[in-house]
């Protein structure tokens, strides 16, 4: 653990939960330019965006009585600001920028024309659903021999927003700060690094419960969990009992399932699981035997399936099923289902 030194400009003074943060109208003026992003994630059922096409290409929408909501561009400079004063000194990469649920629309003046004849400057698009993700390269750790590096990362959905108020409401947002594996992507999040369901009036409620989550986040509580993930095998018959009962789940009968622990991957996550176990270099079946480690990754490997609004809960859930089963292995009853 070495390598794992965290600096936050922004400190708890006499342990308390109290902070003193840097003053909101400066910070969120500095322009997001940092080290070129190299996360990847969520490449399916998404598109990758640049900020500045967000800000010029996109429109904004409003609540009933033409309030602007908080723009997606808005959220993530809000997000990166808070990182770059909490984790000051430390190199920060720009965000990456992924898409889904294109909105199309046209300026009021073009509203008799057909699509066909619209002209670029009348029309117009917003995406429903957007996630952002960067790293921390400095803030690093390495787990059998692969690299984790500190990420934070967010998810804006506009269906969980009633536009159609009268007076504007609170927005909600997903935040997450936990880690990535660099190798691949896959992401290391569990639930006291992760809000699914943040909500807020405003850039600066939005700012300072993004410090306050990344004052609670404990990164080497997450390290120690994967590293003794790490030290924990799976026999091929374990594994293929596992996701044997992956499988059962899907289809139990909702009297049964109530007193098993959540699974919220899908059958065809399961069959790339499945896939992973053989094909995977990095994280496959190795002699027949599997960490729980490499399992745990083939899990989050194969939730980059997922659409944006459920990826980070299934993520979270990833781990969760990762560290219940690895306690099962252990002795512990919570998870003992899975094992048959």
């Amino acid at each position: 653990m070495s390598n794992l030194l965290l600096m936050p400009a922004a400190v708890a003074t006499n342990n308390s939960n109290q902070f003193e943060y840097t003053d909101y109208e400066e910070v969120v003026e500095q322009p997001v330019t940092s080290a070129k992003s190299y996360v990847s994630f969520l490449e399916a059922n998404t598109n990758r965006i640049t900020m500045d096409e967000l800000k010029t290409q996109c429109v904004v929408p409003t609540w009933a009585n033409q309030e602007l909501t908080i723009s997606h561009q808005d959220f993530i400079e809000s997000v990166w600001d808070a990182a770059q004063s909490f984790y000051q000194g430390e190199a920060i990469t720009n965000p990456d920028v992924r898409v889904s649920h294109i909105v199309r629309g046209r300026t009021p003046d073009a509203l008799g024309k057909r699509a066909s004849e619209l002209l670029e400057c009348e029309k117009t698009q917003f995406y429903q659903r957007m996630a952002f993700a960067f790293t921390i390269p400095t803030i690093y750790e390495t787990i059998d021999g692969q690299r984790l590096e500190l990420c934070v990362g967010g998810v804006r959905n506009y269906n969980d927003l009633n536009l159609y108020r009268s007076s504007k409401g609170v927005e909600k947002f997903s935040v997450f700060v936990g880690w990535r594996v660099v190798i691949c992507s896959n992401q290391v999040l569990t639930g006291q690094g992760v809000k699914l369901s943040l909500e807020v009036m405003d850039l600066k409620q939005l700012y300072q419960q993004v410090m306050e989550l990344f004052n609670q986040f404990n990164p080497a509580r997450d390290i120690h969990l994967m590293q003794t993930l790490s030290n924990t095998y799976l026999t091929e018959t374990q594994f293929a009992q596992i996701i044997g009962r992956m499988r059962l789940y899907q289809a139990l009968p909702q009297g049964l399932s109530r007193g098993i622990p959540r699974l919220l991957i899908t059958d065809s996550q399961v069959n790339n699981v499945c896939r992973g176990y053989y094909l995977n270099d990095e994280f496959g079946g190795k002699g027949g035997s599997l960490s729980m480690w490499s399992f745990h990754n083939l899990l989050t490997e194969a939730n980059k399936s997922s659409y944006i609004d459920s990826y980070l809960s299934r993520a979270v859930n990833a781990t969760d099923v990762a560290v219940g089963l690895n306690n099962a292995l252990h002795g512990d009853s919570t998870y003992q289902w899975f094992l048959g």
